[in-house]
């Protein structure tokens, strides 16, 4: 089942800056060092920083990983 169906509500997405999520995140109340560490990771990710193609995790739990559809499908 589609992931907005089942939110019964439109999900829009922005593409923040890091620095407009920063402010963002403060907006919602976290503390300033928090949510510009939250802010600086997520610029990381986005520039392939959790990228790992070295399959360890499959190794350390003995089966394939779950994708984030399958692992959505079992939830909703």
């Amino acid at each position: 089942m589609n992931l907005l169906i089942k939110a019964e509500k439109k999900i829009v997405y922005q593409n923040l800056s890091e620095v407009d999520f920063a402010a963002a995140l403060k907006g919602a109340g976290l503390p300033d060092g928090l949510a510009d560490m939250l802010a600086n990771s997520d610029a990381g990710a986005a520039k392939g920083g959790l990228f790992d193609d070295s399959h360890t995790l499959r190794k350390l739990i003995g089966r394939p990983t779950t994708t984030l559809t399958e692992s959505l499908r079992s939830v909703l």
